[in-house]
Formats: C-alpha cells, structure tokens, sequence
C-alpha cells in the first residue's frame, strides 16, 4: 500500500478535510443542495451544528463518506465488479437500495447515447473491469478518463453511478500511488461536457490538472516525500492518445 493512502489515514486534518469535500462535491454535482458546513457536521457528528435536511439528502452524505471508508480500506486490492457492486450498494444505502445492477433500461441526462440493455450490464461490466485492468495505457490519466467515461455510458446502477464513478477515479489512483481528486461541483459543466462528447483527450488532461490541485492541498498539510510521488511527476507532458 502506496505512502499517500498512509497519510490521508493518519493525518487527520487532511481525511477530514478531504472527506468532507470530495462527499459535497460528488453530491452536488448530483444536485445535492447540502452546504460544506452541513456535509461535515453529517459525515463527522458535529453536534455543534443544526442541519435541517431532506432525507436523500443526509444519506447521500453519510453514504458517501462510507463508500470513502471501504475504498481506503480495499485500495491494496485490484478492481473486481465485487468491488463495484459493494460501492454502488453503500452509495445508494437507504435511497434507493439496490442489489447488483440494475434491472431497467435507463437515461443519462443530456447526453443522446443509450445505455446497455439490463440483460447486457452484467457481460459490459465483465469486459469493462478486464479492459481496465489488461490495456496498457499511456499514462494513469488517461487510464482513468477511458475508465470513467466508459462506466458512465454502461450505467450499471439504477442510481448513483456518477458518484460510483467519481469513487473509482480515487480508488485508482491511490491504488497507483497517486493523489486522490475532487471535481469541484462548480465545474460541473465543463465535465459533463466532457463526458457527453467521450472526450478522452481533454478529460484526461482535466484529471491530470485535478491531481496537480490536490498535491498542492497535500503538501500544505504536511506532505513532503516527493519521492512518494513518483508517478505524478513522471513528466509535463500531455497523454498521447
């Protein structure tokens, strides 16, 4: 286990603080109307704070913050659809309780590509979860930006399969040794952008510039071993594609 995972257990200013924002973000780019505030006071107990919110709206932040919990706890192990399938259960956690994936055609809000059948979610995710894990890629962002804009068109989940998604752009690159990223919900539009057109160029480098951000949170809190960082300052150059 790589020593960026280290810090973010043992520091506890930055799990705090990196928790509470990557579960406002995710939300909120959902719609999630909670403030950063409330999204702390919920995922930390802070009994200081009054947080009047919808139901959905409080379990999407305790969900998340789980969802965060089982992906540091696992990221030592390759991406299996267990894997998957565990994170879009404790996402969707008494919203919409799910059991594996979904069973009914689906939409993806403003974008014209349909989504697999039901019947073929389960033979997508088989071929997904293995081009992820035997395609020998350029480079990590690229890696990602292929994976999520792949796991968005299949939808595998009734619900919850943005914020699944976002949560497995973390999962990898911690599990590579990298820092974790966080999309802020008010470049929400760039990034469906992004994601309607399959722009793997562009959304690979926007990931690439999302990490840079956080190694700059990172080092402020305390982390300094730049040779943790290996891969992340392999080189200013953009993915080839």
């Amino acid at each position: 286990m790589g020593e960026i995972i280290d810090f973010i257990k043992g520091n506890k200013d930055y799990f705090e603080n990196f928790v509470t924002r990557s579960t406002y973000h995710s939300n909120g780019i959902e719609g999630n109307t909670l403030s950063y505030a409330e999204t702390y006071a919920i995922i930390f107990n802070d009994n200081e704070f009054t947080v009047n919110a919808k139901p959905r709206e409080l379990y999407e932040a305790i969900n998340h913050k789980y969802a965060l919990d089982y992906l540091f706890h696992h990221v030592g192990e390759p991406l299996s659809e267990k894997m998957i399938k565990d994170l879009g259960q404790i996402v969707n956690k008494n919203i919409n309780e799910i059991e594996g994936y979904r069973k009914e055609p689906v939409m993806i809000r403003g974008v014209e590509h349909i989504p697999p059948e039901p019947e073929k979610v389960p033979q997508a995710m088989m071929y997904f979860v293995y081009n992820i894990s035997h395609t020998d890629y350029e480079n990590i962002f690229v890696k990602l930006a292929d994976m999520h804009i792949n796991f968005e068109r299949i939808h595998p989940f009734s619900d919850g399969n943005g914020r699944t998604g976002r949560l497995l752009l973390n999962y990898e690159l911690l599990r590579e040794n990298y820092a974790p990223i966080v999309i802020p919900k008010e470049e929400r539009s760039q990034y469906f952008q992004m994601l309607a057109a399959c722009d793997l160029k562009a959304m690979s480098s926007y990931f690439k510039d999302l990490e840079t951000r956080e190694v700059e949170i990172l080092r402020k809190l305390g982390f300094q071993k730049d040779t943790s960082l290996k891969k992340v300052r392999e080189s200013n150059v953009g993915p080839k594609l």
